[in-house]
């Protein structure tokens, strides 16, 4: 009963946007929470508009919501992007609703309250400074879950920001405080909703990660200034009597699309493998877009492989435009799954590979048609000089791998 009283929202609200309404909710700051597991909640703040849009806030991100809709008392706010939205009910200083993810089947409880700028409430006065580098592992129990990461922040008295890169990419912009010996971290993005809570000392961490209401688990976290992660270029490689990648998978308009076309040949071609629905591959199709346009007209070509969760393939081409739209991609996306995400499934579109680790992975193939470097995940610029060293990285390669010869 509940999904068809929040179906019967946004239709309602997708038939109009502000008409024949003479309320809204007030322009200014507002501070909205989701309820996660174990009665906490994850914070975030907004502005609304007087234009009547929206401004999300997560450290120095700023993400702008130009899809919001009215009717009566209802709204509905659909960050760009990504399919999730929040659907429910406003007053003047007050909404109620929850943030929905249709092709998951996830729901979160929902509330925003005009007026309060802080993110997290603070008690005490901080007693002690995160800001540097940290060791971290999640599920440490864990043999099938734990996996390694690491913690990148910057304290200012009790504020803190920054985020955890891992070897598959990083958890974006997280904002928040040090409140006593407790640290808590949250991003919400549209896609992802991230809380971290923690017990801290001046070199440790112990505490917990929560996604949305569907996930937590564990995490330890010591003090390294030295402590670096694997090489993101020796995780995912082609097996053994393979040099070459091959696929066969269809546009928008159906034709199958593969390297052997005309639009690669004696080119320079960068595949990456990525979803609409992963923040990281966001990050990184908007460098990738930018770099293409600026570089076209040379011998360097993308092309995206899209393996979407969405339930059917018309949804999948939706979401697929829409992203392209948002970020006016040139590169072409190819469907190359729908239904599932999942990596293993991923690995059997594209058995040369030893596995597919991350969303996105992206693999570097020269003019000859050969491998020659593939790069798991995306530090996005929530990394900071790791995004740097990442563009200036990959630019000097494609500037090598286009003064080469072609065959």
């Amino acid at each position: 009963m509940k999904k068809f009283l929040l179906s019967v929202i946004v239709i309602a609200c997708l038939s109009c946007k502000n008409e024949n309404n003479n309320s809204a909710p007030k322009s200014g700051t507002w501070r909205a929470t989701l309820t996660v597991q174990d009665n906490e909640t994850l914070p975030f703040i907004f502005e609304y508009t007087p234009s009547g849009t929206v401004k999300i806030f997560n450290a120095e991100e700023v993400i702008e919501v130009d899809e919001v809709m009215l009717k009566g008392d209802s709204i509905y706010i659909r960050p760009p992007v990504f399919e999730g939205y929040i659907a429910g009910t406003f007053t003047e200083q007050s909404i109620q609703g929850q943030f929905i993810k249709p092709s998951l089947d996830r729901i979160v409880p929902f509330k925003a309250e005009y007026g309060n700028e802080d993110r997290f409430d603070i008690i005490d006065t901080p007693k002690v400074t995160i800001s540097g580098t940290w060791e971290t592992v999640f599920s440490p129990e864990s043999d099938k879950d734990s996996y390694i990461a690491k913690g990148i922040f910057n304290q200012e008295k009790d504020k803190v920001t920054g985020t955890f890169r891992t070897t598959t990419g990083d958890y974006r912009y997280l904002e928040g405080v040090v409140d006593g010996n407790e640290l808590r971290l949250s991003t919400f993005d549209g896609a992802h909703a991230f809380l971290f809570t923690a017990a801290v000392t001046d070199s440790t961490m112990s505490g917990t990660f929560y996604s949305g209401n569907h996930w937590k688990e564990p995490f330890v976290a010591k003090r390294n200034p030295n402590y670096e992660l694997p090489d993101e270029h020796t995780l995912t490689f082609l097996k053994e009597g393979y040099d070459r990648l091959g696929f066969s998978f269809p546009n928008e308009d159906g034709h199958m699309v593969s390297l052997s076309d005309k639009e690669f040949k004696n080119k320079v071609v960068v595949v990456q493998i990525m979803g609409t629905w992963c923040p990281n591959c966001l990050d990184e199709s908007k460098y990738y877009s930018e770099f293409y346009k600026q570089h076209k007209d040379q011998d360097v070509a993308f092309v995206a492989l899209a393996f979407e969760y969405a339930k059917t393939q018309e949804l999948a081409w939706q979401r697929i435009n829409r992203l392209k739209e948002h970020l006016r991609i040139d590169y072409p996306i190819l469907l190359a799954q729908y239904g599932t995400s999942d990596k293993q499934k991923a690995n059997e579109k594209l058995p040369m590979l030893n596995h597919i680790l991350s969303y996105p992975t992206s693999i570097f193939i020269d003019k000859k048609g050969q491998v020659r470097k593939v790069h798991t995940g995306f530090n996005g610029p929530a990394t900071g000089e790791k995004y740097h060293e990442f563009k200036h990285e990959f630019e000097d390669f494609l500037e090598q791998l286009s003064s080469e010869e072609s065959l």
